[in-house]
């Protein structure tokens, strides 16, 4: 059932997956047009988060963006541990592609997003999009996203300790995620492996100066620049991991969730590249 807001309406219902029925809650406007859509990954280090954690940062997005947002309650490690998570999100984008319509969105106007280990999850669903020759997606919106697993970075040396996100903290959550192994991940899993960035969907990256996950961030926007993919990279100098989730304390979250809403919404309503 579809519930009122202040905004528009939220709905919460389930899309078929691979291992079962999956969690999703759809936030939307009402307008009688089809809008775009945007499947969305939260983050928690892929063993913490859940639809209502989340809720308010899928409401700013879906209202600045002008589209349907789905956020996705996919599976947690370790009980689950990758592919489990990533398979999830890609069922939900798949089904978005071919049916997203039953939800009043434009299927040819997709993209996906996520925050932190939620940002890893899109950047692999837009690699795996890329390999198998679609979903067509407009955009992959990577707000500080988790994409290696080496944890070697000068930002990892600088913020190690920082107490929204410390180095020990993710050594904690990658093994979990990755099944408790240290071998090499493959791209889907980890996309700082991922041997060729090009044909991948247009970014919107943002990152946070005080987080130890800044460095591979920035790196994923220069790599895919470099592959010629368009590429908008927000570098918050003094802000921390997360930050983008504290919109009731801080002004600069607020904004610059809502800007980034705005460009996604940009990307969604330009011209697809042939």
């Amino acid at each position: 059932m579809a519930l009122p807001n202040e905004w528009g309406t939220t709905e919460d219902r389930t899309i078929p997956g691979p291992a079962g029925s999956i969690p999703v809650r759809v936030f939307r406007s009402g307008e009688p047009a089809l809008q775009p859509l945007v499947a969305y990954f939260h983050g928690g280090g892929w063993v913490f988060g859940d639809l209502d954690s989340y809720d308010s940062m899928c409401r700013t997005l879906a209202r600045t963006a002008g589209a349907i947002v789905v956020s996705v309650d996919y599976r947690l490690a370790p009980e689950h541990p990758f592919p489990a998570a990533f398979e999830d999100c890609w069922a939900v984008t798949m089904w978005l592609a071919t049916s997203g319509e039953e939800l009043g969105g434009d299927p040819g106007r997709l993209a996906v997003a996520g925050d932190s280990a939620g940002g890893n999850l899109a950047a692999a669903v837009a690699l795996r999009a890329r390999d198998e020759g679609g979903p067509p997606l407009r955009a992959q919106l990577l707000m500080y996203p988790a994409l290696d697993p080496t944890m070697s970075t000068a930002s990892y040396e600088e913020n190690a300790e920082d107490p929204f996100l410390s180095r020990s903290e993710m050594e904690w959550c990658w093994p979990r995620y990755l099944g408790g192994t240290t071998s090499e991940p493959v791209s889907y899993a980890a996309p700082a492996y991922a041997a060729d960035l090009e044909g991948a969907a247009p970014a919107v990256i943002i990152a946070a100066g005080h987080d130890p996950l800044r460095d591979e961030a920035v790196a994923y926007a220069d790599r895919l620049r470099s592959a010629g993919v368009p590429v908008e990279l927000e570098l918050y100098e003094d802000m921390v991991h997360g930050f983008l989730s504290f919109t009731r304390a801080l002004d600069v979250a607020r904004k610059g969730l809502e800007e980034a809403g705005d460009v996604l919404g940009r990307f969604l309503d330009a011209p697809r590249s042939p």
